[in-house]
């Protein structure tokens, strides 16, 4: 059975259950008031709702919900040293938090860099902030995830291991509490989203091989 909640959550709302029952039982009826709001903001920050991942090999979903704040179609990095396209998605702390894979394919690489903790919507954030990334080997070539630590999220949490093959729409990791995902893919496919558009992680299409010419 799926929790409706990130399992990650349990650490904040366990004892802020305990701390609310606690205070009532002792007439602290303030403290207990201000314990159930956190309780309850907890649990809607760590929402994990059920997701349909839709059909098709040439079809990239967003790898998170959020708001795409920057598309580069010259991005260039060690990964990814002769070009790629990156398209950023900005996470505030209403969105939902997990983190889901963008296309099916095997996890080749995987590497944690302990950065800076800019603010999310920092364009200088991709690369300076504090991230996880994993490479997918897939039918389109090699498509990497970044999970990005912002100016108050300070936990990035990747259980995606290397060797495995993981499927579209899989949930793989979260980032608490806002920050910034980029979906890094190669040249020459079709990028269907556009700045400022809102996504959902798992379902919405962001990136499509290009249909066949004179169609």
């Amino acid at each position: 059975m799926i929790l409706p909640f990130e399992s990650d959550s349990l650490r904040f709302i366990i004892p802020l259950f305990v701390g609310v029952v606690m205070f009532f039982m002792f007439g602290l009826n303030l403290a207990g008031w201000v314990c159930l709001g956190l309780l309850l903001f907890v649990a809607y920050f760590f929402r994990d709702p059920e997701r349909n991942a839709p059909e098709g090999d040439g079809l990239i979903v967003a790898p998170a919900d959020g708001v795409i704040n920057r598309i580069d179609t010259a991005y260039q990095s060690r990964q990814f040293p002769d070009g790629a396209i990156c398209i950023s998605i900005f996470l505030s702390i209403f969105n939902v938090h997990v983190q889901r894979i963008p296309i099916g394919g095997k996890v080749i690489n995987k590497r944690y860099y302990k950065g800076k903790f800019l603010a999310a919507w920092d364009h200088k954030a991709s690369e300076d902030n504090e991230q996880s990334e994993i490479i997918l080997a897939t039918s389109l070539g090699e498509i990497g995830v970044k999970q990005i630590a912002g100016l108050v999220a300070r936990r990035i949490v990747c259980r995606a291991k290397v060797g495995t093959d993981l499927q579209k729409g899989t949930r793989f990791g979260l980032i608490r509490f806002g920050s910034r995902v980029d979906l890094i893919v190669p040249p020459g496919l079709e990028i269907v989203c556009k700045l400022g558009d809102k996504v959902v992680a798992g379902e919405s299409v962001m990136i499509r091989t290009l249909p066949p010419q004179g169609k």
